[in-house]
């Protein structure tokens, strides 16, 4: 599980974040929108410790971020916004180098590797040098990279972006097997019928603050709207309204 509470940080005088709080259960898939420019990245990043808030506290399965960074790293399995696969490096090396920088015993590394390779369909490319993959290709090598050691909390963002109808596909079915499994996902889309098939609640971020955290269902009430991508957008309308 992912807590949230109270999230703050500043770049100078903008407010990226203003005070952000939300949980993401475990088997569940949440949610996390916004236009661009909302704050969902900076939020993202201080969930994964890439960056310290400035005040504010995230918590991963009980341990808090800025105690234990190592431990919520532990904790996590991240596919961030940049991919960031070493190119010289086939798709196994790239995940046997995570694994072995998550501490994996080698015993378990060469199994786990391999049921994330079956289960991601990447036979075919997991002796292939990285330089040269489509975008599905690496999101897949980068995905079982942040799944290798096992975390019990996952967070996706933007995961199928620039990907093919089939890789998408594919890429869904494998975060409704995530849920199964009684993993968190947290993820990021801005592709609404995405949201609509696979969330259990969304999570809406404008001007660095929660303006909507409910299932989808309870979106389209509250908004009296019908389709989700409407309701997104009259909860983003009427945050902008009352903030200017």
């Amino acid at each position: 599980m992912i807590e949230v509470r109270d999230l703050y940080k500043a770049f100078g005088s903008v407010k990226a974040v203003d005070g952000v709080s939300f949980s993401a259960r475990d088997g569940e898939i949440t949610g996390l929108l916004g236009p661009n420019g909302a704050g969902k990245t900076t939020t993202l990043r201080m969930l994964y410790t890439l960056m310290a808030p400035d005040r504010g506290q995230v918590l991963v399965d009980g341990i808090d971020a800025a105690v234990d960074p190592l431990g919520v790293r532990r904790q996590l399995g991240v596919l961030p916004d940049a991919r960031g696969l070493y190119k010289r490096l086939s798709a196994r090396e790239n995940i046997d180098y995570f694994a072995r920088l998550q501490g994996l015993p080698e015993e378990l590394l060469a199994s786990r590797r391999e049921a994330l390779i079956k289960a991601l369909e990447m036979e075919d490319i997991a002796d292939r040098h990285a330089e040269g993959f489509s975008q599905g290709q690496r999101v897949k090598t980068a995905i079982a990279r942040a799944l290798v050691h096992d975390p019990r909390n996952v967070i996706l963002d933007e995961p199928t972006n620039g990907l093919d109808v089939m890789a998408t596909r594919a890429l869904r079915q494998f975060m409704q097997q995530l849920k199964a499994e009684g993993r968190c996902v947290l993820f990021s889309s801005h592709i609404m019928q995405e949201v609509a098939a696979l969330c259990d609640r969304i999570v809406v971020i404008a001007h660095g603050r929660v303006v909507a955290d409910e299932s989808p269902e309870a979106l389209r009430e509250q908004t009296g709207e019908s389709n989700l991508e409407d309701a997104f957008v009259k909860i983003i309308g009427s945050d902008e309204g009352l903030a200017a």
